[in-house]
């Protein structure tokens, strides 16, 4: 991976829908150029997935929080894990080293749909504890890793040049 890239996928992470000419101007490459570097970071992996980020207030879902899960014994993850995977307001899950076996990050309608979630949550097998924290707003909110090199790493350009 080189500085063009880098830049490439800084240009995607802001507007996914941008066109392949769109970012040829940008990092002034060739279209065909930049198609072809688009599709190595696909085949490797780089870039995972194209999506849409939807505003939940569009769906009335106004209401955030994070709850924390304690299971009984660990044996219980993977139905918990399968639970997780089937509820929509539930955005992220996340296995945690700590006091708490999990964290979900979650958005509801409402204080209502909320404890209906949560009694949904503790009825699960093996739900020993749950916590929840109601998220007040919002500070910053990243959908993926921003790629920049904090080390100072030199990326070697398409001209061989290196580059901080």
């Amino acid at each position: 991976m080189d500085e063009l890239d880098v830049k490439i996928i800084k240009l995607l992470q802001e507007n996914a829908r941008i066109t392949a000419s769109d970012i040829a101007g940008s990092v002034s490459l060739s279209v065909p150029a930049v198609s072809e570097r688009l599709k190595k970071l696909e085949t490797s992996g780089v870039i995972q997935q194209y999506t849409a980020i939807v505003n939940p207030e569009y769906f009335q879902k106004t209401l955030m929080a994070i709850v924390f899960i304690t299971l009984d014994r660990p044996r219980f993850g993977d139905i918990f894990a399968e639970f997780v995977k089937q509820q929509d307001d539930i955005l992220e899950c996340h296995y945690l080293a700590g006091d708490f076996d999990y964290a979900l990050k979650v958005v509801t309608e409402n204080t209502s749909t909320l404890q209906e979630l949560l009694n949904r949550i503790k009825s699960v097998q093996g739900v020993q504890k749950t916590r929840t924290t109601v998220i007040l707003s919002t500070a910053k909110n990243n959908y993926s890793v921003i790629p920049e090199d904090p080390t100072g790493r030199e990326y070697t350009n398409q001209t061989g040049k290196k580059k901080k």
